[in-house]
């Protein structure tokens, strides 16, 4: 049996959370104040020669659009794209890692800027104002992958697990035709790694309380082509041993083995049935806003009846 259709139908614009709610504000208000206040952006964007010391650019540029297309576009998708992350994650989980993984998407952005200045010596790319939402929502991506891989969009009959890949793909291929791609193409690659990295080693699963997700099916080779693997796989696991290797320790050290078992939440069992959990809320939440808009229609039809 397929899985059921993602993002369809009339429950696209209804259910939005609280949380993301109070973001998309934020989001809208940022745009607003470097609308009325121009000047705003050399404060608030990320401007590598500026960054110090104006550090506070690398946690503020991810919430500043300076394009109304590029606002519309970000707080559709967080509502949108958080109604399916925040209730499997929990509303902290959540908002810790927009919050991660925005400050280390613009990390990785001013050390990229600076060594392509020493490379090139051309001045661009100290002074380029670089923000917008964009690796934030990547990162979203990436957590839609994790948790309902098989789900596929109604528009294009396509799975989730290649939502990320698919979003990465047409930045690239738009950046040979734009000048503009500086300002978002590091963003958008940094965004899907950093969230991927933080997805697979860190992140906290509220039910055990337990980091990562160790599942074949979330390694980073699963964002290539199945031809790709066997070449990415050798690379991935020296990056992953370089990087990880001192986090797997600690695991082992904080007794999330036993016996050379793993406790549950730390073997690829729990992260498939993290993925399970992640449908069924899917279709829970889906169920509640289809039964609420057949529930409208027909208290409109009654009105209209009694009207007549």
């Amino acid at each position: 049996m397929s899985s059921p259709p993602i993002l369809g139908g009339a429950s696209l614009f209804t259910g939005f959370t609280k949380l993301c709610k109070g973001l998309a504000v934020v989001l809208v208000a940022g745009h607003i104040v470097v609308q009325i206040f121009p000047s705003a952006v050399n404060y608030l964007a990320l401007i590598p020669a500026r960054t110090i010391p104006f550090a506070w650019n690398l946690l503020t540029a991810g919430y500043i659009e300076q394009s109304i297309y590029g606002v519309v576009a970000s707080t559709l998708c967080l509502l949108i794209m958080g109604k399916l992350l925040e209730p499997v994650w929990g509303s902290k989980e959540f908002l810790k890692f927009i919050f991660i993984v925005n400050f280390l998407t613009s990390v990785c952005v001013f050390i990229t800027a600076i060594s392509l200045y020493y490379i090139t010596r051309q001045e661009n790319y100290l002074y380029m104002p670089i923000s917008g939402f964009q690796g934030i929502l990547a990162g979203f991506l990436v957590g839609t992958k994790q948790i309902i891989p098989d789900q596929e969009l109604s528009l294009l009959r396509l799975k989730a697990k290649w939502f990320p890949s698919l979003m990465l793909l047409i930045a690239i291929v738009i950046s040979f035709f734009t000048a503009e791609s500086a300002k978002y193409l590091p963003t958008i690659i940094f965004g899907t790694y950093m969230s991927w990295i933080y997805l697979r080693y860190f992140h906290r699963k509220p039910e055990t309380k337990l980091r990562g997700d160790p599942s074949d099916d979330f390694a980073f080779s699963s964002f290539f082509p199945e031809f790709l693997r066997p070449v990415i796989d050798p690379i991935a696991s020296i990056f992953h041993r370089m990087l990880c290797g001192r986090f797997e320790t600690s695991t082992e050290a904080h007794g999330h083995t036993l016996g050379g078992a793993p406790l549950p939440g730390s073997d690829p069992i729990e992260a498939s049935r993290r993925r399970e959990r992640g449908a069924r809320a899917l279709e829970e939440r889906l169920a509640a806003e289809r039964l609420a808009t057949a529930r409208s229609a027909e208290e409109l039809k009654k009105d209209v009846s009694e009207n007549v």
